[in-house]
């Protein structure tokens, strides 16, 4: 049972309420004022025992060619062919307009199966629009409130109606039940290839993040422009590359806190937050002809503090001349401001030609390996007792401190237990000490690693040496 749906409707008809009702998730950013969502968002949907795709899209406006109404045209157009069927949504409060009437045309000649959606039909006010929707020549309408969950039932039947194939009750043995299994192999690593490696990109307003994610995907799939802010939501795509299932996250540009004064853009930015908490791997997208602001190490701090795998790219890469000493100085930056993740990849990239697509993608997969890393225990305490030798830790009123034991105690990010004495007192500087340490021996370049201490007795101690 798989299938498509896409919502088309004029602006603030409560498209995206719908895509959240269906999806379970706020999603899609919600706002009183008309032509909030910009790229078409797609999410995984449930109504009843079914489950399908659905595509939110821009509000429908008249517009053709560059203008960024004619590009968000552009992008509703392609929803409508790739959709199995169409949820065309009208405001029943509000009635048919003449926009609607043209619309339904449009939606008419895709030759898709069409469900018409009278929305906020909830209360009285809403029942003469629903009625006037007969005038569409779309079908029957469906009464519906995405703000109350209201229609649910008859938009279920509508979709067995219009989909009677897709919507078909399946075969006991063609129904196939994905789990969220946790790779557990003796081989070091937390990594499961079958789950698509989730990766946000992120930065700063007008850095090129949309054209970068464009050009990896080959395709115009999300709305560009010279204008700043353009992208509102955090759009996700799921595409593979080279057998490798990934999911892109395409945010929001991220200003200062001080400077973000509008309501649509403190939604805009923490749905760029919650897509970096989602993440694996995040791609913090640095403009090369203006690189490493204050915002930008505020960003992979950010990302340092929520345990993410960072991979830099320096994007506009093709506007830099003298590419070979611009590319050691920004590598030196990144080492010196960012000592949280240092020896994360940094890859010039350019989303208007393509260069260093390739290798920023191969970065991608070998921080998502670092980052589901695991280091055998006696391996750990071997360097731990050579360090120790070395390098004491030092003493506190009188007494030394003592490290007795060491283990990693999970991955994504590594994340390492001290066992020993008076570990309360250990200095900030000591655990930086080791933490570079850990980097530099066992090969942990670019993701953060946490370090926990437990007071008391080694917890393995007497046990059977495996």
């Amino acid at each position: 049972m798989s299938f498509s749906l896409a919502i088309i409707g004029r602006p603030n008809v409560g498209k995206s309420t719908l895509f959240n009702r269906l999806t379970g998730k706020k999603l899609a950013l919600v706002d009183d004022r008309p032509g909030v969502t910009r790229d078409r968002r797609e999410g995984e949907a449930k109504l009843a025992d079914l489950r399908f795709t659905i595509i939110d899209t821009a509000g429908l406006e008249e517009g053709r060619g560059p203008t960024l109404e004619g590009r968000m045209r552009a992008q509703t157009e392609n929803a409508i062919l790739s959709a199995d069927a169409i949820l065309f949504l009208i405001d029943a409060r509000v009635g048919v307009t003449p926009d609607d009437k043209y619309f339904a045309d449009l939606v008419r000649r895709a030759g898709k199966p069409v469900i018409l959606i009278a929305n906020k039909a909830e209360g009285k006010a809403g029942g003469p629009g629903v009625y006037d929707a007969f005038s569409l020549g779309l079908g029957d309408p469906v009464p519906f409130s995405a703000e109350h969950g209201e229609g649910m039932g008859a938009l279920y039947d509508a979709l067995r109606e219009a989909l009677p194939e897709e919507t078909a009750e399946p075969f006991e043995d063609d129904v196939a039940i994905e789990e969220n299994l946790r790779n557990d192999d003796e081989d070091g690593s937390d990594l499961d290839v079958t789950k698509p490696l989730r990766i946000a990109v992120v930065g700063r307003p007008n850095a090129g993040k949309s054209t970068l994610i464009n050009r990896i995907l080959g395709e115009e799939r999300l709305l560009t422009g010279p204008e700043a802010g353009i992208t509102r939501d955090s759009i996700s795509v799921d595409f593979v590359w080279r057998d490798r299932k990934m999911k892109l996250f395409d945010t929001a540009g991220l200003r200062k806190r001080a400077r973000v004064v509008d309501k649509l853009e403190k939604l805009s930015a923490a749905d760029a937050l919650r897509a970096v908490r989602f993440s694996e791997v995040v791609v913090l997208l640095v403009d090369s002809t203006i690189p490493f602001e204050k915002q930008d190490l505020s960003i992979a701090d950010l990302a340092a503090r929520e345990g993410r795998a960072v991979v830099i790219a320096l994007g506009k890469w093709d506007l830099v001349e003298n590419r070979d000493a611009t590319l050691l100085k920004l590598r030196e930056d990144a080492e010196r401001l960012l000592a949280q993740l240092r020896g994360c990849p940094v890859v010039p990239v350019s989303g208007a030609t393509g260069q260093g697509l390739d290798k920023l993608m191969q970065a991608i997969l070998a921080v998502h390996e670092i980052w589901n890393r695991r280091i055998g225990t006696g391996r750990l305490n071997r360097w731990l007792l050579t360090q120790i030798e070395e390098t004491p830790p030092p003493a506190v009123s009188g007494r030394r401190i003592k490290i007795r034991y060491m283990t990693q105690a999970k991955s994504r990010p590594p994340h390492f237990v001290l066992f020993g004495n008076q570990l309360d007192e250990l200095p900030t500087s000591y655990e930086r000490f080791l933490i570079n340490g850990l980097r530099k021996t066992f090969d942990l370049p670019g993701v953060p690693i946490r370090i926990s201490k437990k007071s008391g007795e080694n917890p393995f101690e007497g046990r059977h040496k495996g």
